[in-house]
Protein backbone atom coordinates (compact mmCIF):
# COMPACT_ATOMS: atom_id res chain seq x y z
CA UNK A 1 0.00 0.00 0.00
CA UNK A 2 1.11 3.32 -1.17
CA UNK A 3 1.86 5.83 2.17
CA UNK A 4 1.32 9.61 1.89
CA UNK A 5 1.08 12.90 3.76
CA UNK A 6 -1.08 15.06 2.90
CA UNK A 7 0.02 18.79 3.54
CA UNK A 8 -2.26 21.17 5.33
CA UNK A 9 -0.31 24.77 3.77
CA UNK A 10 -1.03 28.53 5.26
CA UNK A 11 -3.57 29.80 3.74
CA UNK A 12 -5.26 33.65 4.13
CA UNK A 13 -7.44 33.26 7.21
CA UNK A 14 -5.58 30.17 8.91
CA UNK A 15 -2.25 29.54 9.63
CA UNK A 16 0.18 27.09 12.58
CA UNK A 17 2.54 29.64 13.82
CA UNK A 18 4.30 27.88 15.65
CA UNK A 19 4.06 24.52 17.96
CA UNK A 20 6.40 22.77 20.55
CA UNK A 21 6.27 21.66 24.08
CA UNK A 22 2.28 19.93 24.33
CA UNK A 23 1.01 23.25 22.25
CA UNK A 24 0.41 25.16 18.95
CA UNK A 25 -0.23 28.49 18.06
CA UNK A 26 -2.62 29.49 15.20
CA UNK A 27 -3.86 31.99 13.82
CA UNK A 28 -7.27 32.27 12.63
CA UNK A 29 -8.09 35.21 10.82
CA UNK A 30 -7.32 38.36 12.98
CA UNK A 31 -7.47 36.07 16.48
CA UNK A 32 -4.33 33.90 17.39
CA UNK A 33 -4.89 30.88 20.11
CA UNK A 34 -2.95 28.02 21.92
CA UNK A 35 -4.23 24.85 21.91
CA UNK A 36 -3.23 21.68 23.13
CA UNK A 37 -1.14 19.39 21.08
CA UNK A 38 0.42 16.17 22.32
CA UNK A 39 2.00 15.42 19.24
CA UNK A 40 4.01 18.66 19.02
CA UNK A 41 7.00 17.12 21.42
CA UNK A 42 9.47 19.55 20.25
CA UNK A 43 10.64 22.60 21.44
CA UNK A 44 8.91 25.42 20.18
CA UNK A 45 10.51 28.26 17.39
CA UNK A 46 9.64 31.13 20.03
CA UNK A 47 10.14 30.59 24.12
CA UNK A 48 6.94 33.21 24.12
CA UNK A 49 3.65 33.27 22.74
CA UNK A 50 0.95 36.24 22.11
CA UNK A 51 -2.22 35.22 21.72
CA UNK A 52 -6.16 36.21 22.09
CA UNK A 53 -6.81 33.17 24.30
CA UNK A 54 -6.11 29.41 25.15
CA UNK A 55 -7.77 26.50 25.44
CA UNK A 56 -6.75 24.84 28.99
CA UNK A 57 -7.60 21.12 29.01
CA UNK A 58 -8.89 19.06 32.10
CA UNK A 59 -7.32 17.19 34.35
CA UNK A 60 -9.37 13.71 33.68
CA UNK A 61 -8.69 11.96 30.61
CA UNK A 62 -12.16 12.03 29.21
CA UNK A 63 -11.36 15.47 28.10
CA UNK A 64 -13.08 18.59 28.96
CA UNK A 65 -11.68 22.14 29.58
CA UNK A 66 -12.01 25.91 29.22
CA UNK A 67 -10.97 28.77 27.16
CA UNK A 68 -9.15 31.41 28.84
CA UNK A 69 -9.07 34.84 27.03
CA UNK A 70 -6.41 37.49 27.41
CA UNK A 71 -8.32 39.88 24.59
CA UNK A 72 -12.07 39.94 24.07
CA UNK A 73 -13.10 37.18 21.33
CA UNK A 74 -16.80 37.59 19.41
CA UNK A 75 -18.76 35.02 21.42
CA UNK A 76 -20.34 33.85 18.86
CA UNK A 77 -18.23 33.84 16.60
CA UNK A 78 -16.70 35.56 13.75
CA UNK A 79 -16.12 34.86 9.53
CA UNK A 80 -13.29 32.87 7.80
CA UNK A 81 -13.22 31.96 4.51
CA UNK A 82 -11.37 29.31 2.24
CA UNK A 83 -11.56 30.15 -1.53
CA UNK A 84 -15.44 30.97 -2.10
CA UNK A 85 -16.72 29.47 1.32
CA UNK A 86 -17.72 31.88 4.06
CA UNK A 87 -17.76 30.24 7.51
CA UNK A 88 -18.15 30.93 11.33
CA UNK A 89 -15.35 30.02 13.81
CA UNK A 90 -15.98 30.39 17.00
CA UNK A 91 -14.45 29.01 20.75
CA UNK A 92 -15.94 25.88 21.16
CA UNK A 93 -16.03 23.86 24.25
CA UNK A 94 -14.39 21.09 22.26
CA UNK A 95 -11.33 22.56 22.41
CA UNK A 96 -11.82 23.26 18.24
CA UNK A 97 -12.95 26.64 16.64
CA UNK A 98 -15.97 25.07 14.77
CA UNK A 99 -14.61 23.44 11.86
CA UNK A 100 -10.82 21.68 11.02
CA UNK A 101 -8.45 23.78 8.78
CA UNK A 102 -6.31 20.69 8.61
CA UNK A 103 -8.89 19.10 6.08
CA UNK A 104 -7.83 21.85 3.47
CA UNK A 105 -6.20 19.65 1.22
CA UNK A 106 -8.86 17.10 0.94
CA UNK A 107 -11.36 19.66 -0.13
CA UNK A 108 -9.08 20.28 -3.02
CA UNK A 109 -8.35 16.70 -4.05
CA UNK A 110 -11.90 16.09 -3.59
CA UNK A 111 -12.69 19.18 -5.99
CA UNK A 112 -10.01 17.48 -8.13
CA UNK A 113 -11.55 13.79 -8.10
CA UNK A 114 -14.97 15.11 -10.36
CA UNK A 115 -13.80 18.06 -11.62
CA UNK A 116 -14.61 16.64 -15.54
CA UNK A 117 -17.90 15.02 -13.74
CA UNK A 118 -20.76 16.98 -14.48
CA UNK A 119 -23.58 17.61 -11.55
CA UNK A 120 -21.20 14.55 -9.16
CA UNK A 121 -23.63 13.42 -6.72
CA UNK A 122 -21.21 13.19 -3.22
CA UNK A 123 -22.31 12.59 0.19
CA UNK A 124 -20.55 13.60 3.55
CA UNK A 125 -20.74 11.81 6.70
CA UNK A 126 -20.44 13.55 10.08
CA UNK A 127 -20.82 16.59 7.83
CA UNK A 128 -20.79 18.85 10.85
CA UNK A 129 -20.43 22.73 10.27
CA UNK A 130 -20.75 21.82 6.54
CA UNK A 131 -16.90 23.52 5.36
CA UNK A 132 -16.37 20.93 3.10
CA UNK A 133 -20.00 20.46 1.77
CA UNK A 134 -19.69 23.80 1.01
CA UNK A 135 -16.66 23.40 -0.54
CA UNK A 136 -17.95 20.51 -3.15
CA UNK A 137 -21.11 22.75 -3.85
CA UNK A 138 -19.11 25.58 -4.83
CA UNK A 139 -17.36 23.24 -7.14
CA UNK A 140 -20.93 22.39 -8.69
CA UNK A 141 -21.51 18.78 -6.45
CA UNK A 142 -24.83 18.08 -5.41
CA UNK A 143 -24.28 17.34 -2.03
CA UNK A 144 -25.49 15.02 0.80
CA UNK A 145 -24.67 16.51 4.33
CA UNK A 146 -25.58 13.89 7.03
CA UNK A 147 -24.96 14.71 10.84
CA UNK A 148 -27.14 13.80 14.32
CA UNK A 149 -26.70 17.11 15.66
CA UNK A 150 -29.39 19.53 14.87
CA UNK A 151 -26.85 22.02 16.14
CA UNK A 152 -24.57 21.58 13.52
CA UNK A 153 -26.49 21.70 10.84
CA UNK A 154 -28.15 24.55 11.52
CA UNK A 155 -24.82 26.29 11.64
CA UNK A 156 -23.82 24.70 8.34
CA UNK A 157 -27.21 26.29 6.55
CA UNK A 158 -25.85 29.49 8.10
CA UNK A 159 -22.51 28.55 6.63
CA UNK A 160 -23.99 28.22 3.20
CA UNK A 161 -26.41 31.34 3.47
CA UNK A 162 -23.33 33.32 4.05
CA UNK A 163 -21.05 31.91 1.52
CA UNK A 164 -23.88 32.86 -0.65
CA UNK A 165 -24.78 29.06 -1.13
CA UNK A 166 -27.67 28.56 -0.29
CA UNK A 167 -29.27 28.29 -3.55
CA UNK A 168 -26.96 25.01 -4.51
CA UNK A 169 -28.23 21.39 -4.39
CA UNK A 170 -27.43 20.29 -0.55
CA UNK A 171 -29.57 18.25 1.20
CA UNK A 172 -29.27 18.85 4.87
CA UNK A 173 -30.49 15.51 6.84
CA UNK A 174 -30.36 15.35 10.39
CA UNK A 175 -30.06 11.69 11.29
CA UNK A 176 -27.62 8.79 12.86
CA UNK A 177 -24.66 8.48 9.22
CA UNK A 178 -24.69 4.54 9.69
CA UNK A 179 -28.91 4.35 9.72
CA UNK A 180 -28.61 6.66 7.12
CA UNK A 181 -26.46 4.79 5.16
CA UNK A 182 -28.02 1.58 5.74
CA UNK A 183 -31.16 3.05 4.05
CA UNK A 184 -29.76 4.82 1.54
CA UNK A 185 -27.92 0.70 0.37
CA UNK A 186 -31.52 -0.53 0.57
CA UNK A 187 -33.09 2.80 -1.87
CA UNK A 188 -30.55 0.94 -3.78
CA UNK A 189 -28.86 5.01 -4.01
CA UNK A 190 -24.99 5.56 -5.86
CA UNK A 191 -22.84 8.23 -4.94
CA UNK A 192 -19.91 9.29 -7.37
CA UNK A 193 -18.18 10.51 -3.57
CA UNK A 194 -17.97 10.11 -0.64
CA UNK A 195 -16.32 11.80 2.15
CA UNK A 196 -16.50 10.60 5.86
CA UNK A 197 -14.50 11.52 9.27
CA UNK A 198 -15.91 9.89 12.55
CA UNK A 199 -15.77 10.41 15.81
CA UNK A 200 -14.18 8.39 18.49
CA UNK A 201 -17.51 8.25 20.11
CA UNK A 202 -20.76 9.66 19.14
CA UNK A 203 -24.25 9.15 19.67
CA UNK A 204 -27.17 10.02 17.12
CA UNK A 205 -30.32 11.87 17.92
CA UNK A 206 -32.36 8.54 19.25
CA UNK A 207 -29.63 8.03 21.43
CA UNK A 208 -27.68 5.32 18.77
CA UNK A 209 -24.25 5.01 19.79
CA UNK A 210 -21.40 5.16 17.79
CA UNK A 211 -17.85 3.38 19.02
CA UNK A 212 -15.30 3.67 15.61
CA UNK A 213 -13.32 0.69 16.63
CA UNK A 214 -16.76 -1.59 16.69
CA UNK A 215 -18.87 -0.15 14.03
CA UNK A 216 -16.70 1.53 11.32
CA UNK A 217 -15.90 -1.57 8.93
CA UNK A 218 -19.33 -1.95 8.95
CA UNK A 219 -19.95 1.15 7.80
CA UNK A 220 -17.19 1.57 5.18
CA UNK A 221 -18.85 -1.47 4.04
CA UNK A 222 -22.23 -0.63 3.39
CA UNK A 223 -20.51 3.26 1.59
CA UNK A 224 -18.59 0.44 -0.97
CA UNK A 225 -22.51 -0.40 -1.67
CA UNK A 226 -22.78 3.30 -2.98
CA UNK A 227 -19.88 3.22 -4.98
CA UNK A 228 -19.77 2.06 -8.27
CA UNK A 229 -17.19 1.81 -11.29
CA UNK A 230 -18.36 4.92 -12.47
CA UNK A 231 -17.70 6.63 -9.14
CA UNK A 232 -14.64 8.74 -7.98
CA UNK A 233 -13.49 8.50 -4.40
CA UNK A 234 -14.11 7.51 -1.06
CA UNK A 235 -12.18 9.68 2.17
CA UNK A 236 -12.03 8.56 5.18
CA UNK A 237 -10.51 10.67 7.81
CA UNK A 238 -9.76 9.02 11.53
CA UNK A 239 -8.70 11.80 14.70
CA UNK A 240 -8.37 8.31 17.21
CA UNK A 241 -4.71 8.60 17.87
CA UNK A 242 -4.96 4.82 18.57
CA UNK A 243 -5.46 3.43 15.25
CA UNK A 244 -2.90 2.95 12.49
CA UNK A 245 -3.04 4.05 8.64
CA UNK A 246 -1.77 1.11 7.23
CA UNK A 247 -4.77 -0.59 9.57
CA UNK A 248 -7.54 1.76 7.70
CA UNK A 249 -6.22 1.53 4.42
CA UNK A 250 -6.31 -2.07 4.90
CA UNK A 251 -9.89 -1.92 5.65
CA UNK A 252 -10.69 0.26 2.61
CA UNK A 253 -8.72 -1.73 0.31
CA UNK A 254 -10.32 -5.04 1.29
CA UNK A 255 -14.01 -3.47 0.64
CA UNK A 256 -13.21 -1.73 -2.58
CA UNK A 257 -10.75 -5.00 -4.21
CA UNK A 258 -13.72 -5.63 -6.65
CA UNK A 259 -13.65 -2.00 -7.68
CA UNK A 260 -10.99 -1.21 -10.69
CA UNK A 261 -8.84 2.01 -8.57
CA UNK A 262 -6.48 2.17 -6.11
CA UNK A 263 -6.48 2.51 -2.08
CA UNK A 264 -3.57 4.88 -0.04
CA UNK A 265 -3.18 5.75 3.54
CA UNK A 266 -1.48 8.14 5.13
CA UNK A 267 -0.91 11.25 7.44
CA UNK A 268 -2.86 14.12 7.67
CA UNK A 269 -0.31 17.29 8.75
CA UNK A 270 -0.16 21.12 8.99
CA UNK A 271 2.85 22.96 8.07
CA UNK A 272 4.30 25.46 10.52
CA UNK A 273 5.14 28.62 9.25
CA UNK A 274 7.79 29.59 11.95
CA UNK A 275 9.78 26.50 10.72
CA UNK A 276 8.22 24.69 7.79
CA UNK A 277 8.46 21.80 9.76
CA UNK A 278 4.82 18.89 9.93
CA UNK A 279 2.67 18.58 12.61
CA UNK A 280 0.58 15.25 12.22
CA UNK A 281 -2.63 15.43 13.42
CA UNK A 282 -4.82 12.66 11.82
CA UNK A 283 -4.74 9.21 9.34
CA UNK A 284 -6.70 8.99 6.37
CA UNK A 285 -7.31 6.08 3.95
CA UNK A 286 -9.08 6.64 0.32
CA UNK A 287 -10.36 4.99 -2.91
CA UNK A 288 -9.84 6.74 -5.75
CA UNK A 289 -10.99 5.79 -9.57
Amino acid sequence: MNLQTLIGEPWPDYGLIDSGHGRKLERYGRFRFIRPEPQAMWAPAEASWRADGEFVPGSDEDGGGRWVHSQPVPQHGWPLRWNEVTFQASCTPFRHLGFFPDMAPVWNWMREQVADKPDPQVMNLFGYTGVGTLAMAAAGAQMVHVDASKKSVAQARDNAAASGLDDRPVRWIIDDAAKFVSREVRRGRRYDGILLDPPKYGRGPDGEVWRLEEDLPGLIANCRQLLDADSRFLFLTVYAVRMSAIAIGELVRQAFADLPGTVEAGELVVREEARGLLLPTAIWARWAR
